[in-house]
């Protein structure tokens, strides 16, 4: 089936559509052996379609590979470095294409995502999508209600736009400053920065914590891991039954299955004082065999 060229480069890894259309407009991109145009289809089971001399794969052999690392600060969010600086690519060493989802500033830090899925990477990067971004953000002063409020409404930039709205809260004191949590759907190039400095809260450090539903969690700088099917799926949108995400809980095998647990209040249960006469609990009470029975005093 033909799909458009922007879609097919981005299939196979190249980026987002938008990324790939300037591969197009460049003349990077031939279909066939001729120079391909903005707007032209293909079928990768008949056309051979190639990016700078390399021919895409065919959608079967396709391997979609899916990535969070924890970027540290001074480190491009590119697949590919422009200068001698070090991007988030040279992080991973595994071959194949692999690139970042949205940006994230050179002195930032936290999650990026890393695939060569360009349909996930598109529908995580469209503004349509909306998928929230959340950040835990370090003030060099403490903010006060009236400056969070204008944070929440939206602020102009010095360009003119105007933010949308986000979901801003103040998390806890630190020295003379303060650290935040900023939620956001959209993205604009240094848009937290811009924002703390235009209501006058200069912004000392940024972690991203999550990217729609995928959370950073417990990895540090430079460490990364490939996600789970589950993860997958939520990022996509799709539905996970019970039964796939249900965890198995570990089994006591001291209880048979149709006995319950009886609750006991107060902490551990009260030691037997055996000198009043105190026995264990027969198994009418308890549905557990009695295997500790007195002991016939001699006379």
């Amino acid at each position: 089936m033909q799909e458009r060229l922007q879609k097919l480069l981005a299939q196979a890894g190249h980026g987002s559509r938008r990324a790939c259309e300037e591969f197009i407009i460049a003349g990077r991109v031939r279909v066939n052996g001729e120079v391909a145009l903005l707007g032209q289809k293909a079928d990768l089971t008949v056309d051979k379609v190639t990016l700078d001399g390399r021919a895409l794969p065919k959608a079967e052999a396709l391997n979609y590979v899916y990535i969070a690392l924890y970027k540290p600060r001074n480190v491009l969010s590119a697949a590919e470095g422009q200068d001698d600086r070090q991007t988030v690519r040279d992080l991973i060493p595994l071959e194949g294409h692999l690139y970042p989802v949205g940006r994230l500033d050179f002195d930032s830090e936290g999650l990026i995502l890393m695939t060569n899925d360009g349909e996930l990477t598109n529908k995580l990067t469209h503004p349509r999508y909306g998928h929230q971004k959340e950040y835990r953000v370090l003030l060099a002063r403490r903010p006060d209600e009236k400056q969070l409020e204008a944070w929440r409404r939206g602020v102009v930039l010095e360009d003119g736009d105007k933010t949308a709205p986000a979901d801003v809260i103040t998390l806890s004191m630190a020295g003379k400053g303060a650290w935040i949590r900023v939620i956001m759907g959209e993205g604009k190039k240094r848009q937290i920065r811009e924002v703390g400095k235009r209501l006058g809260l200069p912004v000392v450090k940024i972690i991203r914590l999550r990217i729609g539903t995928l959370k950073l969690g417990s990895l540090k700088p430079r460490q990364w891991r490939h996600l789970t099917e589950d993860e997958v799926k939520e990022l996509r949108g799709e539905k996970i039954t019970k039964a796939e995400g249900r965890r198995e809980r570990p089994r006591d095998n001291r209880l048979h299955p149709t006995d319950k647990r009886k609750r006991v209040s107060g902490g551990k249960p009260r030691p037997l004082n055996r000198s009043r006469g105190e026995q264990p609990a027969t198994r009418e009470k308890t549905g557990v065999e009695r295997t500790d029975r007195p002991r016939t005093k001699r006379r």
